[in-house]
């Protein structure tokens, strides 16, 4: 039987933590970013969690 593919989308998109945790970047913080403001972009710069109802999803695209 062949190996089943980790999906290439997912793992450029997400990554596991050192604890286990799912981390994601903001959506909304690629282009147009000259109207908005500083404190929104700071905001925006960091890392999420995944939501509970995505992690599943996610953790499956990964361990394919």
């Amino acid at each position: 039987m062949p190996k089943v593919k980790t999906h290439s989308g997912a793992k450029k998109r997400f990554k596991l933590s050192p604890r286990g945790k799912l981390r994601a970047r903001h959506a909304m913080r690629s282009h147009i970013l000259g109207k908005k403001n500083a404190k929104r972009r700071r905001r925006l710069a960091g890392q999420k969690l995944v939501s509970e109802p995505d992690r599943a999803k996610v953790r499956a695209l990964l361990r394919k």
